[in-house]
């Protein structure tokens, strides 16, 4: 898709196409639709990252919460969004062992203990293993370097995310 078509988008399509970049929270979308026009699609993900950056605390870490674990609960019960079933299933989370999967649940719970919200990861272009090795790492950080280390790791997925419109 062009940008040029993206910015004669009406609020409804444009809300439509980009609500489920940032997982859950439509506001991104809600706010990026009244700075078109864009110039390219890197200039809609730089400002939704702005957005985001900008936002209040609170915002952040109620973005950062809806989110769900990587293998956890809502996988399982399949209520995953399709953008992080889709993006679970291509790092094989969909595949994982029984060790793999209680060695997940067991670093969801832990990481949850620390931090207060879920372990975040672009998972393109990772398998199983690297995302346990990310997790295990992540442990040791201080829950501030942590808590923006998650952001960073939600603008990675929104640009890989924005990237299916670029044509």
């Amino acid at each position: 898709m062009k940008i040029e078509q993206i910015n004669q988008f009406s609020k409804n399509e444009f809300l439509d196409a980009f609500s489920g970049i940032y997982e859950h929270s439509p506001w991104v979308a809600e706010q990026a639709f009244s700075l078109i026009p864009f110039i390219t699609m890197a200039d809609l993900h730089e400002k939704m990252v702005a957005i985001v950056s900008q936002a209040s605390h609170e915002m952040q870490l109620k973005l950062i919460c809806a989110h769900p674990e990587l293998a956890g609960k809502a996988a399982i019960k399949k209520e995953l969004t399709e953008h992080s079933l889709n993006e679970q299933s291509g790092a094989g989370l969909d595949q994982c062992s029984t060790q793999e999967y209680e060695l997940l649940q067991s670093l969801n719970a832990k990481y949850q203990l620390k931090f207060g919200f879920p372990f975040i990861l672009a998972v393109k272009g990772h398998n199983r293993q690297s995302i346990i090795e990310n997790f295990s790492k992540r442990l040791d950080n201080e829950k501030s370097v942590e808590f923006l280390e998650c952001l960073q790791q939600i603008y990675k997925i929104a640009k890989f995310r924005l990237e299916v419109y670029e044509g």
